[in-house]
């Protein structure tokens, strides 16, 4: 029988394509994604080639992943690993010297290798031991090197430390004992024996929450602890001759300490005056300190970039102005030279009163480039004396890249000036060609952009870091950086002229007037209705995200730095789509909260909503309020928590979790629930998911995702990984 025409035929395509048709189809689809592509290579390598002398700038950025990646990895990496990576690609940059495109690659993967042996080798050097466990009632002794002023007392930092039942090698360098009011402070210098309670550094709180330990570890201080009496001096060796330098400042500090607390009784002013003159912040109560934070004026009392440069500029212009009042000096010889090398050496000597801080140290070296650059006839203010910077510092102090005093500053700088690059020749105009009243419109104007930009370019890190907006910021600073700028620091720099000759009063009163005004100011504006915005923690890789996205947009000049705004887009947008958690456990077990039916988060206690846990908790949902805590017995207002004196019942979804109150109801939960949660150890309990305390010691602070009747866990400690800033638990 024949077969119909229309039939179609088993040895073709089911499509009814020929294999002719089907290779011209794919030869012009070849063809077109050829020409797409070569259309996206062009579209890239125009603006890139036209963008030639911005390159450089990308320096501390490909730095910056170096380091990055360094921090990222779980474990410690090989030793030889970052400096062997420097080596081989540089070697293959030297073969690739004539091809331009494999070198530009090349380059950009050296600056990261740069950076990962920048940080290793920072590691290195910081590998004294760590207290890894409590170490309960110990005598220590040591030599004291700072006394920071705290609300209720003293905190000291001891160095070349002996602690009994400890052997040398396990006995950290540096660590720091609390002194309640109620026992005497030893001076500076001084040695002691103190019978303390010393334990680790904390660890995070929850997965992604700032790591107190990691900070410890780069500050040196391998424990921390509270002192039970007052300590005993006792003869010891002489310090050497730079630790007698360092001394010496430490006492001075102490003086303005004592000089701010005579002269201005009010605690809130002495306090704030004495953070601008010697650096210290702990001694601030916690009441100034919120309204600072909530009325956007925190970097006020942080000696970093403003007031170094402040400092730097007062001095450079007072030693300016009176050269050139001198006619024979200032026709024969270069005085602005002369003025910027007075201002470098006033931000040196400003570093050495306040302590060589990370922030002020950063400041210090962002604020001598720019008057190196005074020195050397370049414009102070440009990308390239900011790459060198950041350049130096993440050279130096790499682990400075991971704080929000490093990120915040640089943002700030690197937008204002990308700002003033694009209106530089707008500003100019209006400059010379308008009066005295269009003068102050452009101050006016310049104040209202600055703080504007500013307030923009650090805004994802206030929200990384403090899960914080302050929404008034703009209007307080236009107002507070210029009296800070005018009349508290002149008179700072007042008292440090009038100190030796014991006339520091006649500055002291005036500058606390100027920072009793800052107070009212941040006061005022933080009781403002909605003054702050509080939103929940930022995924790392929105940040990362919004990061390269606002690098993208301030390092290039082209249009096609507008491409910036699309991973800043959608590192904002990652706030909406992290997940919160429903069940929060803290490393010991005594803090543990649950998300209600209202999104909030209810605490086992009151108590426990209060501490430095259960703040950064709250902070971190989005919040600084608490749900109801648990109920004592009965039931939560939307029935999810049902409570006795045993222990809670939480249900969320399909799953029924057990929080024990008593080790005694432990056998009987076992079979009801299919999450338990216990401080204490849990044996022969096959059924449910267990948190108990050995999971608790062995992983630290637990975060749990209740969902489609599915239980997801996530803790501090394999997240931290094994690093030598993590003390084994």
């Amino acid at each position: 029988m024949r077969k119909s025409a229309s039939r179609p035929s088993t040895d073709k395509p089911i499509t009814g394509m020929t294999e002719r048709s089907f290779a011209d189809a794919l030869q012009t689809g070849t063809a077109a994604f050829k020409v797409g592509a070569s259309g996206l290579l062009v579209a890239f390598t125009e603006p890139l080639a036209a963008e030639r002398e911005r390159w450089e700038l990308w320096l501390p950025v490909g730095l910056g992943f170096g380091i990055a990646w360094y921090f990222w990895l779980p474990t410690e990496p090989t030793p030889w690993l970052g400096a062997g990576m420097s080596v081989a690609l540089a070697g293959i940059a030297l073969v690739m010297r004539r091809k331009p495109a494999w070198l530009a690659v090349t380059l950009v993967l050296l600056t990261g290798a740069l950076g990962f042996t920048a940080a290793q080798i920072q590691t290195w050097g910081q590998r004294a031991p760590m207290v890894s466990h409590e170490l309960g009632i110990v005598t220590a002794t040591g030599r004291v090197i700072t006394t920071e002023s705290m609300p209720d007392g003293v905190r000291l930092t001891l160095s070349d430390v002996t602690i009994d039942r400890l052997p040398p090698e396990s006995t950290p360098d540096q660590i720091r004992i609390g002194l309640k009011g109620r026992f005497t402070a030893p001076p500076p210098g001084a040695m002691i024996r103190v019978r303390a309670q010393l334990h680790p550094s904390a660890t995070p709180a929850e997965p992604g929450a700032y790591d107190f330990q990691r900070q410890a570890f780069f500050d040196g201080n391998g424990a921390v602890g509270s002192a039970l009496e007052t300590p005993d001096v006792i003869e010891g060796p002489p310090p050497s001759s730079w630790r007698g330098l360092m001394l010496q400042m430490e006492a001075l500090r102490a003086l303005l300490h004592q000089r701010c607390v005579e002269i201005l009784p009010d605690p809130a002013t002495s306090t704030v005056t004495e953070a601008l003159l010697n650096g210290e912040q702990t001694a601030i109560p916690q009441d100034v300190m919120n309204d600072y934070r909530y009325s956007g004026l925190a970097h006020l009392l942080s000696i970093s970039g403003l007031h170094i440069a402040l400092v730097a500029g007062l001095v450079y212009f007072l030693v300016r102005a009176l050269l050139a009042s001198i006619e024979p000096v200032a026709l024969r010889y270069p005085i602005k030279k002369w003025a910027a090398l007075a201002g470098l050496l006033a931000a040196f000597a400003y570093l050495a009163l306040v302590g060589p801080a990370a922030p002020t140290l950063r400041s210090v070296l962002s604020t001598g480039t720019v008057m190196i650059a005074i020195m050397a006839d370049r414009n102070p203010i440009s990308m390239r004396l900011l790459m060198i910077s950041a350049v130096v510092i993440l050279a130096y102090t790499p682990e400075q890249m991971l704080g929000p005093s490093f990120q915040m500053s640089f943002a700030a700088v690197g937008a204002l000036i990308a700002t003033y690059e694009v209106a530089n020749s707008w500003l100019q105009r209006w400059r010379t060609e308008t009066g005295a009243l269009g003068q102050a419109g452009l101050y006016l104007i310049g104040s209202v952009l600055t703080s504007v930009v500013a307030t923009l370019a650090t805004l994802p890190f206030s929200l990384y870091h403090f899960q914080q907006m302050a929404l008034y910021g703009v209007l307080s600073n236009m107002i507070a950086v210029p009296l800070t700028t005018f009349w508290v620091m002149p008179w700072a720099l007042a008292v440090y002229v009038l100190l030796p000759f014991g006339l520091d009063a006649w500055a002291l009163i005036p500058m606390g007037w100027g920072v009793a005004a800052c107070n009212w100011l941040a006061h005022v504006t933080a009781a403002l209705p909605g003054s702050v915005l509080w939103v929940p923690a930022m995924p790392v890789t929105g940040l990362a995200a919004i990061v390269l996205g606002g690098l993208w947009l301030m390092l290039w000049r082209e249009c096609w730095r507008l491409w910036g705004l699309l991973p800043i887009t959608l590192g904002f947008a990652s706030i909406l789509a992290a997940p919160h958690p429903d069940l929060l456990i803290s490393s010991d077990g005594a803090v543990m909260a649950v998300r209600m039916a209202d999104g909030g988060l209810s605490f086992n206690n009151a108590k426990a909503a209060k501490g430095l846990v259960g703040q950064t908790w709250l902070h971190r949902d989005g919040t600084n309020q608490a749900a109801e805590p648990w109920p004592a017995e009965g039931h939560s207002a939307d029935d999810r928590l049902s409570c006795d004196e045993w222990g809670c019942l939480y249900r969320a979804g399909e799953i029924t979790t057990t929080l024990v109150r008593d080790r005694m109801a432990l056998d009987e939960d076992c079979e009801t629930s299919n999450l338990m949660v216990a401080a204490d150890p849990v044996h022969g309990c096959p059924g449910p998911v267990i948190i108990d305390f050995w999971s608790l010691r062995h992983n630290g602070a637990y975060a749990v995702w209740l969902s489609d009747g599915h239980i997801t866990t996530r803790s501090v400690t394999p997240e931290r990984g094994n690093r030598p800033w993590t003390a084994p638990r």
